[in-house]
C-alpha cells in the first residue's frame, strides 16, 4: 500500500513536510503522521486478524476527501448488502412457514438438503432430513453468513485498491469534481476512463433505463389487454347479433297462410322481349298495379349484345356474358371446336357452354329446392345438377297451363311435413319462361296490333297468378320478381345491308351472331385486312360500326375478355341489320317488293331506348313503400337479390346490389318512361307514282285517325305536329310497299290500318270517307280491334 505522502503529492492537494526530523508541531493539520504513532500502521499491510472497526478507525483519521468518498460507498454498499442478505433470510424462512402449513412440521426442501450436505459435509449421510433441517438450519445460515462476508471483503478490497491507483496515478480536482458528481466520464480532461461500476450516475441511469423499459413493458402490457378485451367484446357483440339473427330467422323460417307453413319462397318470371315502354301502352292494368305494390326502376338495362340466351343466363348467374360464356344466341368456340346453336338442343344443351352456377344450382347446393319452368339453358345439366322440377321448353304452351303449373307448385306440401316423401315436397325457388312477347314481337313488330294483343294476354296471365297467389292468402309471404332480358327494335328492307359487300366472305371461316356480327378469318393474319375492308366499305354510312375486339370494344359492353367473342365485329344501330346474301337478297327483294322477316328485332347496343328491359318486386324480401323507386341498374344485379330473397349465399358474380334495396322515392307521372321512336327509315328517290299512293295514305290516315281519336297520342316516332304517313311511322320504305301493311304483316297487295297506341274505339262512332281508300282502311282497322277482342277474350297465347 502507498504512503499517505505519495497520495498527497500525485494530487497536490496536501503540503509536504519540510524534513522528517521535524518537529510535530510545524507538521500540517491534515498529515497522515500526527498525534499519533499508530497511524504508521496506514504503511504497513492489514493483517487478516484486524477487526472491521479497526479498519473504520483508521480510515476515518487518514482519509484525504476523495479516500473518504470511496470509503463511504465501500460501507453504503457493503450495508445494502448486508440488507438484502437480511431480506433473503427472512424470504427463505417465510417459505419454510408456508411448507410446513398448519401442523407447525418443518417441511424440508430436498434441494437445499443436498446442496447443504454437499457444501457443508458436517452432517452424516445418515441423518434423516426432518433432523438436517431443525438442527442444521442455524449452521448452515452462519456458515452461509461467513461466505459471503469473505466474498463481500474481497470485493471491497478489489474496489479500495483500485480507487487508491486512480488517486495515485495524478487525478487533481477535476477528479474529485467528476467523483462527487458521480462518475469519471469517457473523454474527460483528467484521462480516459469509462463509468464505473459504483457510480451514483450510473445507477441512476441504470434506473432510468429499467424504469423506461419497465414502463413500455407494462404499457404493451395493459395494451395486449385493452387489445384482448375489445376482441372478446367484439366477439360476444357479434355472437350475440348471430344468435339474434338466427332466432330471428327461426321465427321467421316458417309463415303460416292459415293452411300451410311456408319457408322464404321467390317466384322470378321472365316476359321475354318486353321492353319497359310497353308499360305505357294502356295494355298492362295488372303489371301497373303491380308497380305501385312493388319496388321497381324506370327500367333495366340488359348485357350486350341484346339477345335471349346471353341475357337469361346473366339474369341466373349474375356475369357478363364474356364471363359465363354465352356470349351470343350463336357463336364458334375455338377451343372446343364447336359451335353453339340455340334452337338445337343437342348442341346447346351441353354443361361445356355454359360456365357459371345459375341460381338453382346455388340453391340446390344449399339445401333450397327449386322448380324451373322453361327458362333458357335451365335443360343443360349444369354443373351435374339438375333443379327440383324441369319443365323442358314447349313453344306452344298456353299462358293459362304455366298460371296452372306455378300454382301447382306452390300447393304441394312443404317441409315442414316431415312425413311427406321429398321428391313431392314444395320448392323455395320457381322461375319460369314466357317466350311470346318476344315471338310476337319478332313476328309482327314492336308496334303491331298482334303484339299489343299479346301484351294484354301476358298481362291477364299475370292477373291470374295474382289472383291465385290472394285466394292462397300469399300476398304476403311469397315474393313475387318479374323482369324481361331485353326490348324489341322495328326494322324492314330499307333498314339492311349485305355483309358480302362489307368483308370478302372467302377469307372468313366463321360468321357469329345477329343482328350484329361477329367475324372469324380463316387465317389471323387477315384480320386486319378484314378490318381495313369493313371500315372502307362502311364509311359512308353512320348506321354501322367497326370494332376489333382486342382494340376499340367500348369498355362497357364487357365484350371482349374471353376467346369465344370473334375477333372483328361489325355492330348495326338499332333498327339496323346486316344479312347474307344467300339468306336474303336485299336488291332482289326490293325488285319483287318481298318484305324482310322478322320485323321485330334486338341484339343491339343494351343502353339504348329501344332495348330497354323491366324489373318489378314484391314481398316480404322487398320491405319498401308501396311505388318504390330505386336507381336504374344493369341486370347482372338480379342474381343477388334472387338469392338473398330465399336466404341463401350467392356464389362470385359481377353484380354489387343486395337486398334491401334503397329507393330514391316514388314513381310519378313525370317520370315515366316515354316510348321511344323507331329508327327513321332511308328514303332515295322515290317515283311518282310511289309518291302519289304515300300522299293518298297520309291524307287518309289523317283523316281517320282524328275522326276516331282527337285526343289520341300520335303514332310512335311520328311527329305529333305535323302529319305523316303511317309507313314513316313504323320504318317502311315506300319503294317496297306503299301502305302501313308492310309493318303489320299484312299481304301487300292490301292497304292497312294506321298505327295506333290503343285501339279502343267506340264502334258505334260514326265516320265520314272521302274515297275508298279511307273506307278500306276503316274496315281493316275494325275488323283487327274485333280480332284483338275475341283473342283477348280467349285468354289464349
Amino acid at each position: 500500500m502507498s504512503s499517505p505522502q505519495s497520495l498527497n503529492k500525485g494530487a497536490g492537494l496536501l503540503q509536504r513536510p519540510e524534513s522528517s526530523n521535524s518537529n510535530s508541531k510545524n507538521h500540517h493539520l491534515l498529515s497522515p503522521v500526527a498525534y499519533d504513532d499508530d497511524a504508521q500502521s496506514l504503511h504497513s499491510s492489514r493483517s487478516e486478524q484486524d477487526t472491521d472497526s479497526e479498519d473504520d478507525e483508521v480510515l476515518a483519521r487518514a482519509r484525504n476527501s476523495q479516500e473518504l468518498r470511496a470509503r463511504d460507498r465501500l460501507v453504503l454498499m457493503e450495508d445494502e448488502e448486508i440488507d438484502r442478505l437480511v431480506a433473503d433470510t427472512r424470504a427463505k424462512k417465510q417459505q419454510e412457514r408456508i411448507r410446513r402449513g398448519s401442523s407447525n412440521l418443518a417441511i424440508p426442501n430436498p434441494l437445499s438438503i443436498l446442496r447443504r450436505s454437499n457444501s457443508s459435509g458436517r452432517r452424516s449421510r445418515s441423518t434423516s432430513p426432518m433432523e438436517m433441517d431443525a438442527t442444521g438450519s442455524a449452521d448452515d445460515l452462519v456458515a452461509d453468513h461467513g461466505e459471503k462476508r469473505k466474498q463481500r471483503r474481497a470485493r471491497r478490497k478489489e474496489k479500495k485498491d483500485r480507487l487508491l491507483h486512480d488517486a495515485r496515478n495524478g487525478e487533481d480536482a477535476g477528479l474529485m469534481y467528476e467523483m462527487e458528481s458521480g462518475a469519471i466520464k469517457e473523454g474527460s480532461s483528467t484521462g480516459e476512463s469509462s463509468d464505473r461500476e459504483d457510480s451514483d450516475e450510473l445507477d441512476r441511469r441504470h434506473l432510468n433505463m429499467h424504469s423506461k423499459t419497465d414502463k413500455k413493458r407494462r404499457w404493451k402490457r395493459w395494451l395486449f389487454l385493452y387489445a384482448l378485451i375489445a376482441v372478446g367484446f367484439a366477439f360476444l357483440v357479434l355472437l350475440a347479433w348471430k344468435i339474434s339473427v338466427d332466432k330471428k330467422r327461426e321465427t321467421q323460417k316458417y309463415v303460416s297462410n292459415g293452411t300451410a307453413l311456408f319457408a322464404p319462397t321467390s317466384i322470378i318470371i321472365s316476359l321475354d322481349g318486353f321492353r319497359a315502354d310497353f308499360l305505357q301502352r294502356g295494355l298492362t292494368p295488372r303489371l301497373n298495379a303491380f308497380v305501385r305494390e312493388g319496388v321497381s326502376p324506370l327500367y333495366m338495362l340488359p348485357s350486350f349484345p341484346s339477345v335471349t340466351f346471353p341475357n337469361h343466363f346473366t339474369l341466373a348467374t349474375g356475369l357478363y356474358p364474356e364471363s359465363h360464356g354465352v356470349v351470343g344466341n350463336t357463336f364458334w368456340d375455338p377451343e372446343l371446336q364447336a359451335e353453339f346453336y340455340y334452337t338445337d338442343p343437342s348442341r346447346s344443351m351441353q354443361p361445356k357452354w355454359w360456365n357459371g352456377e345459375p341460381f338453382w344450382v346455388t340453391a340446390e347446393t344449399q339445401g333450397i329446392r327449386t322448380a324451373v319452368h322453361m327458362w333458357p339453358g335451365s335443360e343443360a345439366h349444369i354443373h351435374d345438377m339438375d333443379p327440383s322440377f324441369l319443365d323442358r321448353f314447349k313453344s306452344k304452351e298456353k299462358l293459362p297451363k304455366k298460371v296452372d303449373r306455378l300454382l301447382e307448385l306452390l300447393d304441394m306440401p312443404g317441409m315442414e311435413n316431415p312425413g311427406v316423401d321429398i321428391s313431392n315436397m314444395r320448392p323455395q325457388l320457381i322461375a319460369a319462361y314466357v317466350p311470346n312477347v318476344d315471338a310476337d314481337g319478332h313476328r309482327y313488330g314492336p308496334n303491331s296490333t298482334e303484339i299489343r294483343t299479346t301484351i294484354t294476354d301476358v298481362d291477364t296471365m299475370l292477373d291470374q297468378l295474382f289472383h291465385g297467389l290472394e285466394v292462397r292468402n300469399l300476398t304476403n309471404i311469397v315474393n313475387v320478381i318479374i323482369v324481361s332480358d331485353h326490348g324489341m327494335a322495328t326494322t324492314d328492307i330499307s333498314r339492311m345491308i349485305q355483309i358480302d359487300d362489307v368483308v370478302d366472305l372467302d377469307k372468313v371461316a366463321h360468321v357469329d351472331g345477329w343482328p350484329l356480327v361477329g367475324i372469324r378469318p380463316k387465317n389471323p393474319a387477315d384480320l386486319q385486312m378484314l378490318y381495313k375492308q369493313a371500315l372502307g366499305n362502311l364509311k359512308d354510312n353512320p348506321n354501322y360500326e367497326v370494332r376489333l375486339k382486342d382494340k376499340d370494344m367500348p369498355e362497357r359492353y364487357h365484350f371482349s375478355k374471353n376467346d369465344r367473342i370473334a375477333p372483328l365485329w361489325i355492330i348495326p344501330k338499332a333498327g339496323w341489320a346486316i344479312v347474307k346474301k344467300e339468306e336474303f337478297d336485299i336488291q332482289d327483294a326490293k325488285a319483287k317488293g318481298l318484305k324482310y322477316e322478322p320485323i321485330g328485332l334486338h341484339g343491339y347496343d343494351h343502353e339504348h331506348p329501344l332495348m330497354r328491359a323491366i324489373f318489378i318486386a314484391r314481398g316480404p324480401a322487398f320491405p319498401h313503400q308501396p311505388h318504390s323507386k330505386i336507381e336504374v341498374f344493369q341486370n347482372i344485379e338480379v342474381y343477388n337479390m334472387l338469392c338473398d330473397s330465399v336466404g341463401m349465399q350467392p356464389k362470385p358474380n359481377n353484380g354489387t346490389l343486395r337486398l334491401p334495396l334503397k329507393p330514391i322515392g316514388l314513381h310519378d307521372s313525370d317520370s315515366a318512361t316515354e316510348e321511344p321512336a323507331d329508327p327513321e327509315t332511308s328514303r332515295p328517290a322515290v317515283a311518282s307514282a310511289a309518291t302519289a299512293s304515300a300522299s293518298s295514305v297520309e291524307k287518309a290516315e289523317t283523316t281517320t285517325t282524328t275522326a276516331q281519336n282527337p285526343t289520341s297520342t300520335p303514332p310512335i316516332g311520328v311527329d305529333p305536329v305535323k302529319a305523316t304517313t303511317s309507313s314513316k311511322a313504323l320504318g317502311v320504305d315506300p319503294v317496297v310497299a306503299s301502305s302501313s301493311s308492310k309493318a303489320l304483316g299484312v299481304d301487300p297487295v292490301e292497304t292497312g290500318p294506321p298505327e295506333r297506341p290503343h285501339p279502343n274505339e267506340d264502334p258505334e262512332e260514326t265516320h265520314h270517307f272521302n274515297s275508298i281508300t279511307e273506307l278500306w282502311d276503316w274496315l281493316k282497322d275494325k275488323a283487327g280491334h274485333v280480332w284483338d277482342k275475341v283473342r283477348g277474350g280467349s285468354g289464349s297465347s
